[in-house]
């Protein structure tokens, strides 16, 4: 996993083809700045356990947290979100929601979640923008949401009076 981290970082590092052809110094110190800032970023994720595991191999929700971790090696100020809890049981949804909501506030970065478990949307969100068939049908607070008609029998099937 620590590759997979690490590879993040080849937009940040500084050392050209010689110095790698010459493993000079610039190398060394470039690889151990990348390594060290590789090692915080999975202990902040709580992903050291996993550290000699290849992603493919580890449970969906820790895939996501690894997906997620590698994406704020570049800093970002927007993280989207493409359906995050595709594939997972209730449980890992519970701890995507979770970290979503942590990793947006320990970085204080923007997230734009496309998602369709209810259970993220509304735990997660600010604003939410509901869609039906490609068209906007809502928009507003998760309490508004909610409660929308449009949204009820878009989502739930019951009629709208």
């Amino acid at each position: 996993m620590l590759d997979n981290l690490r590879i993040a970082y080849f937009s940040q590092i500084s050392y050209k083809l010689p110095d790698s052809l010459f493993f000079t110094n610039k190398l060394v110190q470039d690889e151990r700045k990348v390594v060290i800032e590789a090692l915080e970023l999975l202990k902040k994720f709580n992903l050291i356990p996993y550290i000699k595991e290849l992603p493919r191999n580890l449970p969906y929700g820790i895939q996501r947290r690894v997906e997620i971790c590698r994406a704020r090696v570049i800093r970002p100020r927007l993280l989207l979100l493409d359906e995050p809890a595709a594939g997972m049981n209730p449980g890992e949804i519970g701890e995507l929601t979770t970290l979503v909501k942590w990793v947006k506030d320990e970085f204080k970065v923007t997230v734009w979640l496309i998602e369709h478990q209810m259970r993220v949307i509304m735990n997660v969100c600010e604003r939410i923008q509901v869609l039906d068939f490609g068209s906007t049908i809502a928009e507003g607070t998760p309490d508004g949401i909610r409660k929308n008609p449009l949204v009820v029998k878009a989502y739930l099937g019951e009629e709208v009076a």
